[in-house]
């Protein structure tokens, strides 16, 4: 089968492998219809996650037919069509217990990065019954796309764990896929602002027809004096990274306020530091308010 295939920082290739084969009895094999990139795939392109192994067929978002399954599987049967969650759960470990879905002790983020993923003809994926999801013939493929990782990844682990509520005001680092998602899924929280800031004019314009309130390009002058300009200087309630670099980071920690949420949608794959010299009046109002949660997860 055809498969985008890593073989280290900056090379990869579209070339031949042998197509997947059930392994464990709770497997399935799909063909894929649809799937995409992610960041996180661009991420380990250019190197940013050197622990993928030479070989690795990336990607971990699809639309397919089931086309094998093992013998344990009940509830999932040949010539389904399904979503492939970017998420592998056993639903038997004590985080997949507390719902830690992308913390499971078996599986969790793994397509595309410890196991073969779905830029390819074929895919096996693991715990199908709790990773793969019917979809119905008329809902549309490219829309039920987003549903496998970016738009799900923003509300829960940006929206969500971000503690968005009526009235909030937030702020987007990154208007990229995952970034446009949690702006479409904030608004479902009615705040009161949202800001999204990208580096690239014609993603800056999408987002405010997909309901920014204002939209901060960096090249423009210093963000934390813009956000201020725009929700005061106390900053947001709401501070969403879905980039993963340092810089949007450090942008989320200088614009949050106290009591406000950082929430890390964005993966990272070299250290950040905490400006606890900044943030320790962050952290004082937030202990004596019980308010402040810094979110520190991934897809």
């Amino acid at each position: 089968m055809k498969a985008m295939v890593y073989h280290g920082a900056n090379d990869i290739r579209f070339e031949e492998k042998p197509s997947p084969q059930i392994i464990d009895p709770t497997d399935a094999v799909v063909k894929i219809v649809k799937t995409t990139i992610c960041g996180t795939d661009l991420g380990i392109w250019k190197g940013k996650n050197p622990e993928v192994a030479d070989g690795r067929i990336l990607g971990h978002e699809g639309i397919g037919i089931v086309e094998e399954v093992g013998d344990a599987v009940k509830n999932i049967k040949v010539g389904d069509k399904v979503i492939i969650s970017c998420v592998s759960k056993c639903c038997t470990c004590d985080n997949c217990k507390i719902q830690l879905y992308s913390h499971c002790r078996n599986g969790g983020w793994i397509l595309g990065y410890m196991i073969d993923g779905t830029q390819a003809e074929y895919v096996r994926t693991p715990y199908a019954d709790n990773s793969l999801v019917p979809l119905p013939d008329n809902v549309n493929e490219e829309v039920a796309l987003l549903l496998s990782d970016a738009l799900p990844t923003a509300h829960e682990i940006g929206v969500q764990y971000g503690d968005v509520k009526p009235g909030d005001t937030v702020f987007i680092a990154g208007a990229g896929p995952v970034g446009m998602s949690a702006l479409l899924t904030a608004q479902l929280y009615s705040p009161a602002a949202i800001i999204v800031c990208d580096m690239d004019e014609n993603r800056l314009k999408l987002a405010k027809e997909l309901g920014a309130t204002h939209t901060i390009n960096p090249a423009s002058g210093d963000v934390s004096k813009q956000v201020a300009a725009i929700v005061g200087e106390d900053g947001v309630d709401c501070a969403i990274e879905a980039v993963g670099i340092p810089a949007t980071w450090n942008m989320c920690q200088d614009i949050v306020k106290p009591g406000g949420h950082i929430a890390v949608v964005g993966v990272h794959g070299q250290s950040v530091d905490f400006k606890l010299e900044k943030l320790w009046d962050v952290f004082k109002h937030a202990a004596e308010n019980q308010a402040m949660k810094v979110v520190l997860e991934a897809d």
